[in-house]
Order: structure tokens, then C-alpha cells, then sequence
């Protein structure tokens, strides 16, 4: 053999090594994002439309696994309580422990512990005030007080204003916190701005977008290496012909 022909088999070689290796480390890319993601989020349907704009009927989305004292204001929230019907709810936090909500100002916003609150994630007919009752909480430590962003439409803590729980949720009750919409792809959920200067700020967004990058990342590196192999002897067999 001669020495073009060595160093033809020589890169090869070195081509077939880093095919397989690309292969090798996109699938653990691609089955370690699946896996991860399996055990920090919870995927949801949404079946009503109290959370529109932010998350329409029939929106599939994700929800990190979380405990009850990771939620801060501003979160969405899946949660589960005997009192609201026993059934895996989305609502928005808007008070915590302490916090004494009331709703409205002459400008029609909510005033959080006599702030006002600019929800700019309001559709705008909410936000003008259409159908909105005014009322007056305040959260005992330990609870949530919940609402849904179409505040038309969505049944959350005022309509459970006359229960023995008067409207809030217990931290415990909180399954897991929206982070994206899957489907349609909707990405990672802002965190609002009205939140960010009070005590406590907002939480941070879970690690989707990483999980993300890494499923891509490895199908890419998967198809990549697969295919170097049919292209590097499609490529011999015309240098064979040309020759």
C-alpha cells in the first residue's frame, strides 16, 4: 500500500473513532435530558381558559416538581386541594403568608399590601376591569392566595371567599410550578415584573431550556455520526470513479 493509500485508511480510521463517539455522546445527551427532565417536571394539560393569554385551553405544558416553600409571588402553580374540587388546578400566585390583597384601585389594578400591581400578563379586557368584583384578603401564614389571569372567567381564591378556608390554598397543597409551555411551543414562562421588588423577589426559571439543549444537541450528534459512515464511502466511491 502506498503511502496516499496509509493515509487515506489513517483518516478512516480516525473518522469511524470519532463518528462512534459522537453517537456514543449524543445518546447520553439525548436519553440523559429525557431522563432528567422525567424527574424534575410534570407534564400537564390545560383544560380552561383562566390562564389566557399566558396559557391557553389545551396547552400542554411543563411543570417543575417543587415544595410548597420554593413558591414566591408571581409563580404559576399546579396544585390540588379537597376544597377547590380535588382535581389538578393552574392558577397564578398572587399573595403569600402575610400579604393582604385587595382588589381594585381607580386604575382598576390590584393593590398587593397597598401597592399596586402592574399585571401587564392580564388580557386586556381584565385589565379594564370588565366583570371584576372588588374584594379584600389577607393570607394567613402558610397559604396562598390564587388567581387566574383571564379574571373574568376564572373560578380561584374569590370565589372561595365564603369557605372556611376563606379563598387560600395551603403551601402543601402545591404540586409542581409552570415553567414553559410545550405544546404549542410557548417557551419558558416570564417572571413578572410586579413581583420582582418585593420581599422575596421572584423564583428562577428550572433548567427546561438546559434539558433542551441537551436533547438537541444529542440528536444532532446522533444523526451526525450516523451518517458520517454512508457519506465517507459515498464520497471513496467517486474518488474511485474520478480516478
Amino acid at each position: 500500500m502506498g503511502e496516499a493509500g496509509r493515509k487515506e485508511d489513517g483518516r478512516g480510521r480516525l473518522g469511524n473513532v470519532l463518528s462512534g463517539l459522537a453517537v456514543a455522546v449524543g445518546c447520553v445527551l439525548f436519553l440523559g435530558g429525557f431522563g432528567w427532565g422525567a424527574l424534575v417536571y410534570k407534564p400537564y394539560t390545560v383544560p380552561t381558559d383562566s390562564m389566557t393569554p399566558t396559557i391557553n385551553t389545551g396547552d400542554r405544558v411543563l411543570a417543575q416538581r417543587i415544595s410548597g416553600d420554593q413558591v414566591r409571588r408571581g409563580d404559576v402553580v399546579v396544585f390540588t386541594d379537597e376544597v377547590w374540587g380535588a382535581m389538578p388546578m393552574v392558577k397564578r400566585v398572587v399573595g403569600v403568608g402575610g400579604d393582604k390583597v385587595v382588589c381594585c384601585d381607580k386604575q382598576n389594578r390590584l393593590q398587593l399590601n397597598g401597592k399596586a400591581l402592574d399585571e401587564t400578563y392580564l388580557p386586556a379586557a381584565s385589565r379594564q376591569g370588565t366583570a371584576v368584583t372588588s374584594f379584600s384578603a389577607t393570607v394567613p401564614e402558610g397559604e396562598l392566595f390564587l388567581l387566574g389571569d383571564e379574571r373574568r372567567t376564572s373560578v380561584d381564591s374569590r370565589g372561595h371567599l365564603g369557605d372556611s378556608t376563606h379563598g387560600t390554598v395551603p403551601l402543601a397543597r402545591v404540586d409542581a410550578r409552570v415553567d414553559a409551555v410545550a405544546w404549542p411551543v410557548g417557551g419558558v414562562l416570564d417572571r413578572p415584573q410586579a413581583y420582582r421588588e418585593l420581599p422575596g423577589g421572584v423564583s428562577a426559571p428550572g433548567p427546561v431550556k438546559l434539558l433542551v439543549t441537551a436533547v438537541v444537541v444529542g440528536v444532532v450528534l446522533i444523526l451526525g455520526g450516523a451518517a458520517y459512515g454512508p457519506l465517507a464511502r459515498l464520497a471513496g466511491r467517486r474518488k474511485k470513479v474520478r480516478a
